[in-house]
């Protein structure tokens, strides 16, 4: 018989009291109400939340008479932006979030009605800005929702799919990974250690985005034909869906892990135009892979993203 096989059996009760002192069983309870105060304090802090919010993914949207100021249903499409936004606050609020920051991150950057956002709310509008997208994000941030999202311009589904610019971008990879906009954003998301926790679009965008991220709450509004055509959830609908996807994401906020690239990154752009590819080879930073093609590679995230942003946004003719 093994010695531990000799110790006769005792209550766990009597266990304690021969193995701890009479003091330290006195500070137990002390002990424990001292750790759930902590834990109510740190409830109490909330969580804060990024949320960029695009255009092209919103319930209903499948052309260009939906997303720009030309277009005939631009304003009344700037008004479900703003609900579907509304939707996302409000649902995170009540699942423990406390504190907002959002990029209105389509076209201009100017397209939420800003004046119907609660008081607390800061809102990033217009551009340039060297994160894009994600212009504000940092290690403060406990989760990032990306609302009304679309598929990349390499993807064969989804309405309005591309990548940053359907006239003159064919592809974008990170370390030789084709990306969508939302696989970018979260790239950068993740140099600061914040995981994306949800994302909304049509069903193309969704799939697409959780192959490359990972796990995260998805509301499918929408449902792609072509490229510009999709089987809809009325505007309603689609805010009560992102509503429940938004409110089960912040629920299990502790599940979701930061898409995270370590340096350095290659960056690889491919254009449409054979000249601006040309031009950009003359860069001393800059390797040209292919008649199409640049390579950049950067040391982070932020190299990247301001790089990209110096490409697709730079001309001698920029005023003021």
């Amino acid at each position: 018989m093994s010695r531990l096989g000799a110790i006769p059996t005792v209550k766990a009760e009597t266990t304690v009291r021969a193995i701890l002192p009479m003091k330290a069983l006195r500070v137990l309870p002390i002990l424990a109400l001292s750790f759930l105060t902590l834990q109510s304090a740190k409830a109490q802090e909330g969580l804060k939340i990024f949320i960029s919010i695009d255009m092209e993914g919103l319930t209903g949207v499948v052309t260009d008479a939906q997303l720009g100021p030309s277009g005939f249903e631009y304003e009344r499409f700037r008004r479900f932006m703003t609900d579907e936004l509304l939707a996302t606050i409000e649902a995170a609020r009540e699942a423990g979030a406390t504190e907002f920051l959002v990029a209105d991150s389509h076209g201009n950057g100017q397209n939420v009605l800003i004046e119907r956002l609660p008081d607390d709310i800061q809102i990033v509008r217009a551009w340039p800005r060297p994160l894009a997208m994600m212009q504000g994000i940092d290690e403060s941030f406990d989760g990032a929702i990306f609302i009304g999202y679309h598929a990349s311009t390499t993807n064969t589904e989804g309405v309005r799919a591309h990548t940053m610019s359907s006239s003159n971008i064919t592809d974008v990879k990170l370390n030789g990974i084709s990306m969508p906009e939302a696989g970018i954003n979260a790239a950068i998301a993740g140099h600061f250690g914040v995981p994306v926790i949800m994302i909304s679009g049509d069903d193309a965008t969704v799939e697409e985005a959780r192959a490359i991220i990972g796990d995260m709450e998805g509301a499918v509004v929408k449902w792609a034909n072509s490229f510009h055509s999709a089987r809809t959830m009325t505007p309603a609908a689609g805010a009560a869906l992102i509503r429940e996807k938004v409110k089960a994401a912040v629920g299990r906020i502790s599940d979701f892990k930061p898409y995270r690239l370590e340096g350095p990154i290659t960056f690889d752009l491919s254009l449409k135009h054979y000249r601006p590819v040309e031009m950009l080879g003359y860069l001393p930073i800059v390797e040209r892979i292919n008649s199409h093609t640049i390579r950049f590679v950067g040391a982070d995230m932020l190299e990247v993203s301001r790089f990209f942003q110096f490409v697709t946004s730079y001309s001698i003719s920029i005023q003021p």
